[in-house]
């Protein structure tokens, strides 16, 4: 008998597989590439973009603004219209995101305590230009810098075509970087050429890539380590079976590491979802990569939705779809996902590709503690406090001294004294904390 395509698997054991995006194996091969190229710059960069073929020796290795604007005036009329409409989306959805966020005032003893929102002066936007070159990571990750407000943007693809430099015209980037991995997250964090170092770096990559996002973390802030992707569908008897094997196709295609997992209600589905699988992947382009996609996922069987919504939790996915008679009603009851696409009109391509939220999102079960990207990766929530009525502040400096001597602190605690009202000695209306 010929093993499944996707193999039937319980909910711990593909619990397990979604752990460590970044392996011991790929930070040692990272980390001594970030090192050269951060003490090296340019001609480091060049040594290995050169090297990992993303450049051909001698060939450009950075496109201006100039030559983005250039790339954008040859693309086919259609196709402009195409990535601008997406681009638009992405906007508009990442301004509500922007509006949903206010400066805060609040009065506190003498004065005012306030937070005020600004966006980082400088972002470097990784996207993927491998096995298949994303301009739709351009835009995902450069329109949302723009629209957070970031004033310098780059972005880094290897081996970058038309489509995605007149992408990152569109998105309104300042440059592409034409290189990959470890070298590119490297020139992004300690600047090389005409780029400066990034206050943050975003976008999906390889285990390379994910790799050096770890390594120059301490430097620069970033997103979140993306592993390989995964796709969870929570399916019931009303699931289409040809629609959920494409679905699931579409996330296997994307590499031998992904994980697109089903968990059935139905326990006939799993078996014609198999039957669709084979049929859909004979005139497949991508079936190899997909077939070891397949093979890395899983089927779940559940008795009850109450039990599919804990195995969609335990696997906490990147994307979660709802193919369900009441996707609606149980779309609240779950905690731990990336992105939600409820109902089977939902489908996870759609979210790839512009609908409007963000594709770069948690991998590895780090949905459970953190979300995609947005704009507010850009942000910064900073605060200001001022007084302005020294006497109306009293309560709040002798706190301060109380608290700074019960920390044993006496340099806070002369600091603090030295915001009394000079009308009012005071030192002995502060007891001291009782130590130990």
């Amino acid at each position: 008998m010929n093993a499944r395509l996707l193999p039937l698997r319980s909910v711990p054991e593909l619990a397990r597989r979604l752990r460590d995006p970044v392996s011991k194996q790929a930070l040692a091969e990272a980390a001594p590439i970030v090192d050269a190229v951060r003490t090296g710059g340019e001609a480091a960069l060049r040594e290995f973009a050169e090297r990992f073929g993303d450049v051909q020796p001698g060939a450009q290795l950075f496109h201006d603004r100039a030559e983005l604007d250039q790339a954008l005036a040859r693309l086919p009329t259609h196709e402009r219209a195409r990535l601008e409409r997406v681009a638009a989306r992405i906007q508009l959805f990442a301004e509500a995101q922007r509006a949903a966020l206010r400066p805060v005032t609040v009065p506190v003893p003498g004065g005012v305590a306030e937070h005020r929102i600004t966006p980082v002066e400088r972002a470097g936007c990784y996207a993927p230009g491998g096995r298949y070159a994303l301009p739709s990571s351009v835009l995902m990750t450069a329109v949302t810098a723009r629209v957070a407000g970031v004033r310098d943007v780059w972005v880094a693809s290897p081996r970058p075509q038309a489509l995605s430099l007149a992408a990152a015209a569109i998105a309104g980037a300042d440059g592409v970087l034409a290189a990959g991995g470890a070298q590119a997250i490297a020139a992004l964090a300690y600047g090389a050429g005409p780029i400066a170092p990034r206050d943050v770096i975003v976008g999906p990559g390889n285990r390379y890539v994910t790799a050096a996002k770890q390594l120059v973390s301490s430097a620069v802030t970033i997103d979140l380590l993306a592993g390989p992707s995964e796709l969870t569908i929570l399916a019931d008897d009303t699931a289409e079976p040809g629609r959920v094997a494409a679905d699931l196709l579409a996330q296997a295609e994307h590499d031998p590491d992904a994980v697109p997992v089903l968990v059935a209600l139905d326990p006939s589905l799993p078996d014609r979802v198999e039957a669709e699988l084979a049929r859909q992947l004979r005139d497949l382009p991508t079936a190899e990569t997909a077939r070891a996609g397949l093979a890395n996922g899983g089927v779940i069987v559940v008795a009850s939705v109450d039990e599919g919504v804990a195995a969609c939790d335990a696997v906490a996915p990147e994307h979660l779809q709802l193919d369900l008679r009441e996707a609606t009603a149980v779309a609240p009851r779950l905690a731990h996902y990336g992105a939600l696409f409820v109902g089977a009109g939902a489908a996870e391509v759609l979210g790839d590709y512009g609908a409007g939220p963000n594709h770069v999102l948690p991998t590895g079960g780090t949905a459970r503690s953190t979300g995609g990207l947005s704009v507010y990766t850009f942000l910064r929530v900073r605060t200001w406090l001022r007084i302005d009525d020294r006497a109306a502040a009293l309560p709040l400096v002798e706190d301060a001294i109380w608290l700074a001597r019960a920390e044993g602190l006496e340099a806070h605690a002369r600091s603090a004294e030295r915001r009394l009202p000079q009308a009012d000695p005071s030192l002995a209306r502060v007891p001291r904390a009782r130590s130990g």
